[in-house]
């Protein structure tokens, strides 16, 4: 199959497109704009007709795979669906979620392929060969200013139906279906209220021009200000670059009160000092955590925006009314904690799910109780997940919920979904089968590291190690390239001296601001000075020495204390020893005596932490040549010096191994496992076993 051969947007001359490629291009515009979809939302389709296994010439409906995101989707993300089968379903008078998913994998013509949208019959019942369909916020907004359908029809024109909400799914297909305008062509646009916006046409560049013209009017209507937070770049782009919109003929010139509005350019959120104490963030976290009963990653937001919404006197009451559309409830909850009382947010919320446990059936799985949301006055907007990148989009939904909210109060008042409705979208068939059928998290999901010597060697290593295994890191180095070292939101990298108190209280820092806190602490910083007798140490090398292998430890240990006593698992502190502690070697006492001093009071720390639940243990590595320390030169004398080739060198120990980077990277993973609750104060050697040791 190949989609199908079509000229996009009607060129003459231009060569053939594959409908694939047509419906990639659409989608990818459509879902490029957070302003019309975010994180996985929105669906498109495109109808073409395909040639099966028999030869046989079948209609097809290419739809959108669940889980693809709009924004970067690729031919593979849609599914081949017989159309056929989809409107023999459509009419059904009943079908259940679950069914309906089990029907639309059987209705399609590849075994590969994903699971289309549950929008997928939707899809079908449309007669038009493309349908984009997005949650506009300007649209979102539009539909829930309290003045109901009427008001949309009034900015949005003729040829654009409007439906009541409906859950989507084989409901809103079968609502759809009978709807007249929509199934005989007369319309070429549908509102759905509390929802988003469906525009379909033969030529996906035309109903791509109809959804940026409708998204223009909605955000017209709520004046300059308000509409520049709704529009989106794609609107704003279109409008600026293109000629008068296309008009299909069902559609009528936009209405009076919108055809002269001026036209909003989009803002961006502007950013505000960081506020409340790093503490603070930590002990918020912490009780949140307890509520999810695992830890969460907390994200103070930077947006000027969610804190100025936090800090209105009203905002219980303006955050109290419901998502802007259902999907945001599996991401931020109906509503966001007011304040910090965790605990009696919790309560709440278990009643309002016992409240309405009878329209889940028996087999409801509660969802943890914790807040997605925080609205404080002093801390701002703080956002939760289960991962960076979960928090990170709870905010993303939420500093787009403020503008929406915001926009419908100025003209009406905003209202989604009642409870009920709120209820049965959270609590949803589909979603919870997913909740059962999900597998086991990362280890360290939902926790935070810092790593000092992250930039290089073992230090980067166990930065890779622990990003790995699900947790967000913060490393600190004196290379510049730690700010650079790993890419993704989980990663923050912070330039300087590991023994600078104010560089680690600015890592401190951005581990609360960015993560919520901190639960793991590796010590991996260390220098080796250059090997010499005993009298001729200088006072530099032995201060220098002192300063990063035990100094740096103590700040170290002091900065993060009062954040590994509020882990959700209990804090965990490991220092990166080494062999020359219980055995140091000729020319080596600056680094010897440092090590051993920063040993001890890692054992001092292990027996005063204990009671505040903080585990302090040590690693031990030996001869780990991977590092920055390790030259060719320095491993051909050092080895020359036993009589020894290189390789030998490398591998003197019991075992014969060639000890790495991420031998001792995987060791700090299992001491601050769960695995190692138990353990503290002790020492596990990473080395190949030493008989100077043994």
């Amino acid at each position: 199959m190949d989609g199908g051969g079509v000229v996009s947007g009607g060129a003459a001359a231009a060569a053939p497109v594959s409908a694939l490629d047509e419906i990639v291009r659409a989608s990818r515009e459509l879902g490029g704009d957070p302003a019309y979809v975010l994180h996985g939302g929105g669906n498109t389709s495109v109808k073409t007709v395909e040639t099966d296994v028999t030869g046989a010439s079948v209609d097809v409906v290419w739809v959108k795979g669940s889980g693809w995101d709009l924004g970067t989707i690729e031919a593979a993300g849609f599914a081949p669906l017989r159309r056929a089968r989809l409107l023999e379903l459509a009419a059904l008078p009943a079908l259940t979620d679950t069914a309906m998913v089990n029907e639309l994998r059987q209705a399609s013509l590849s075994a590969t392929a994903p699971t289309a949208s549950i929008e997928a019959i939707l899809h079908a019942v449309i007669p038009r060969r493309v349908v984009l369909h997005s949650h506009s916020d300007a649209i979102v907004a539009l539909t829930e200013t309290g003045h109901g359908p009427s008001r949309v029809r009034e900015v949005l024109g003729e040829g654009v139906a409007v439906l009541e909400y409906v859950k989507p799914g084989f409901d809103l297909a079968r609502a759809v279906a009978r709807i007249p305008e929509v199934v005989s062509g007369q319309v070429d646009a549908l509102v759905l209220m509390n929802h988003g916006l469906f525009t379909f046409d033969d030529d996906s560049a035309r109903a791509l021009a109809r959804h940026h013209e409708l998204v223009r009017r909605a955000a017209a209507s709520f004046g300059p200000a308000h509409g520049a937070d709704l529009l989106g770049t794609a609107a704003a782009a279109a409008a600026a670059t293109a000629a008068p919109d296309p008009t299909p003929a069902a559609s009528a010139p936009p209405s009076p009160s919108t055809a002269d509005a001026p036209i909003p350019t989009p803002t961006h959120h502007t950013a505000e000092a960081p506020r409340g104490s790093a503490v603070e963030l930590a002990e918020v976290r912490a009780a949140l955590s307890a509520a999810a009963g695992r830890p969460m990653i907390v994200a103070q937001s930077e947006a000027a925006r969610g804190a100025a919404f936090a800090r209105r006197p009203d905002v219980a009451e303006a955050s109290s009314r419901g998502t802007i559309t259902p999907e945001h409830l599996i991401r931020t909850k109906r509503a966001p904690l007011v304040g910090r009382d965790v605990e009696a947010y919790a309560d709440r919320y278990r009643a309002y799910v016992e409240q309405h446990r009878d329209r889940a059936g028996a087999e409801l799985e509660l969802l943890d109780p914790a807040p997605r949301v925080v609205l404080d006055p002093e801390l701002g907007l703080l956002t939760a997940g289960r991962s960076v990148k979960d928090a990170r989009i709870a905010e993303e939904l939420y500093l787009h919920t403020i503008a929406v909210v915001e926009a419908a109060d100025s003209v009406g008042r905003y209202g989604s979904l009642d409870e009920d409705l709120s209820f049965d979208i959270e609590y949803w068939e589909l979603e919870q089968a997913r909740i059962r059928s999900a597998g086991s998290a990362p280890l360290l999901q939902g926790e935070v590291a810092l790593v000092t010597g992250a930039a290089s060697g073992i230090g980067r290593a166990i930065a890779e190690t622990l990003l790995a295994s699900g947790a967000a890191v913060v490393g600190v180095d004196l290379s510049p390239g730690v700010v650079d070292a790993f890419g993704g939101a989980a990663w923050a990298g912070v330039q300087g001296d590991a023994g600078d108190p104010a560089v680690l209280a600015a890592a401190v820092d951005a581990a609360a601001r960015r993560f919520g806190g901190i639960d793991v602490v590796v010590a991996a910083a260390g220098v080796f000075a250059p090997p010499t007798p005993v009298q001729n140490v200088s006072t530099a090398a032995w201060e220098r020495s002192l300063h990063v292998n035990t100094s740096a430890v103590l700040e170290c240990l002091r900065a993060t204390h009062p954040f590994l006593a509020l882990a959700p698992r209990g804090g965990r502190f490991v220092l990166v020893s080494s062999k020359n502690v219980p055995a140091p070697g000729p020319g080596a006492a600056a680094y010897s005596a440092s090590k051993a001093a920063a040993a001890q009071l890692a054992r001092v720390a292990a027996l005063e932490w204990a009671t505040d639940g903080i585990r302090v243990n040590l690693v031990q590595p030996d001869a780990v040549f991977d590092t920055g320390i390790w030259t060719p030169e320095l491993l051909a004398e050092r080895a020359a010096s036993y009589g020894l080739t290189v390789e030998q060198y490398k591998t003197r120990n019991l075992l014969g191994l060639e000890v790495t980077s991420r031998d001792v990277a995987q060791t700090v993973l299992a001491v601050v496992s769960p695995a190692l609750r138990a353990t503290t104060g002790t020492v596990l050697t990473v080395d190949g076993g030493n008989d100077r040791v043994l």
